[in-house]
């Protein structure tokens, strides 16, 4: 039996359903409860040529050079669940069942191709063409999960959005179709999505299914209705709902209210499953403003709080939302991979824990502590649609602290 793929919701509005001309883009990572994400930063980089870059499970080609990125991530992979570049481009995966069984050979995984179209692509198209040629040269396949005594396989869905659009791209082996979107809102989940509208396909789709008898060339080709297994393909209406009760008025506070609503499934903690770190990010389609990714670092948005991050050059970097790296002897670097579970907490992840114990043993202290905690959110967000509603340019000093001050404070509280 095929494990469900873990429910993680991705979501993107955009004007009149957003803010004041913003693109707002927001992810629910659901994963396997105990997995520790971290938030990491690279630096835009040169790279020799003929250099190879070593991706979670296989090395690839490296590109003459990469962009900026911030990424949220599972601390043993070196992919991402979500991240933004200093493009404006943001990626969301997700982990998707289709009628193909999803390859157990070490590929690239649907995260590896997240950083790679993130760390290639300037605009979200160039970030869609990076990962289509990538599946077609190099496919996608491995362990999903740091498991040493079973292997999940999916493939993969990817929500990628730009100042001024975003692509649903689904796939199923190197095979893919796509779908642009320049309005309204979206919402997707780990169900394939896309109907009949496609803006873009892999050159030989409609040959492969035809050939697998999965579509008699007379119908309208409904990708979903195609590669969905049996009566999969339901609209992943709660969390569309969620958003759409908004109104016209998508903010990063509403996309956050949204991420942190349990009651709607949208934030997911379930028996396998949690939502092990959360996403919003807020692009100004005038692109003299700058774009803001806030990241929670931790678990559970609805115990978490979303802090702030601006690309400039030389931005502090922040250790103690970085997991302690175990170079080669880490467990997923060796063949038979996964055969111990090393310690990856991070330091605002262990606060988090002493916290959510707070929070459950001492009602009135956890309540408290969380006011605090929102409090300090409300002060970050506000600080942010001040950078965004200003007509000066923002001078870059003024934010290269930003999210390393914001993590700092969020500490200080916990102690």
């Amino acid at each position: 039996r095929m494990a469900a793929a873990p429910p993680s919701y991705c979501f993107v509005a955009f004007p009149p359903c957003s803010k004041d001309g913003l693109v707002v883009f927001g992810k629910n990572s659901a994963r396997p409860r105990d997995e520790v994400q971290e938030v990491v930063y690279f630096a835009a980089a040169d790279h020799d040529p003929g250099s190879k870059v070593e991706c979670t499970y296989i090395e690839i080609e490296q590109v003459p050079k990469t962009h900026a990125v911030v990424l949220s991530r599972p601390s043993w992979l070196w992919g991402a669940e979500m991240g933004a570049n200093e493009h404006g481009v943001c990626v969301a995966n997700e982990a998707v069942v289709t009628r193909e069984p999803a390859s157990e050979s070490e590929a690239l995984l649907g995260m590896d191709l997240v950083r790679l179209g993130l760390e290639r692509g300037a605009t979200a198209k160039e970030a869609l063409d990076v990962i289509v040629a990538l599946l077609e040269e190099h496919g996608q396949g491995g362990n999903y999960y740091e498991d040493g005594s079973s292997c999940h396989t999916f493939q993969s869905a990817f929500l990628i959005v730009d100042r001024n659009e975003a692509w649903i791209l689904e796939t199923s082996g190197k095979y893919w179709a796509a779908e642009k979107i320049t309005e309204g809102v979206k919402c997707i989940c780990n169900q394939l999505s896309l109907t009949t509208k496609i803006d873009a396909e892999h050159p030989e789709l409609r040959n492969y299914v035809r050939s697998q008898g999965w579509w008699n060339g007379d119908s309208d080709f409904n990708f979903s209705e195609v590669f969905s297994l049996a009566d999969d393909h339901l609209a992943c209406s709660s969390g569309r709902e969620s958003l759409e009760k908004q109104g016209g008025d998508v903010s990063a506070q509403a996309m956050i209210d949204v991420l942190r609503d349990k009651d709607s499934g949208v934030c997911v903690d379930s028996e396998s499953f949690l939502t092990t770190a959360s996403i919003v990010s807020v692009l100004p389609q005038d692109s003299s403003f700058p774009c803001v990714h806030y990241f929670t670092g931790t678990p559970d948005p609805s115990r978490s709080i979303f802090k702030p991050f601006i690309f400039v050059d030389d931005v502090k970097l922040v250790p103690k939302v970085q997991s302690p790296s175990f170079g080669n002897d880490d467990p997923a670097k060796k063949i038979p991979r996964f055969q111990e579970k090393p310690d990856r907490r991070h330091e605002l992840y262990k606060a988090h824990e002493w916290a959510r114990s707070l929070l459950e043993n001492d009602q009135d202290k956890g309540q408290k502590l969380m006011r605090i905690m929102l409090d300090l959110e409300k002060q970050g967000l506000e600080a942010m649609e001040d950078i965004l509603t200003r007509t000066e340019i923002l001078d870059p000093a003024e934010v290269v602290d930003l999210f390393y001050d914001c993590v700092d404070t969020e500490l200080k509280f916990f102690k």
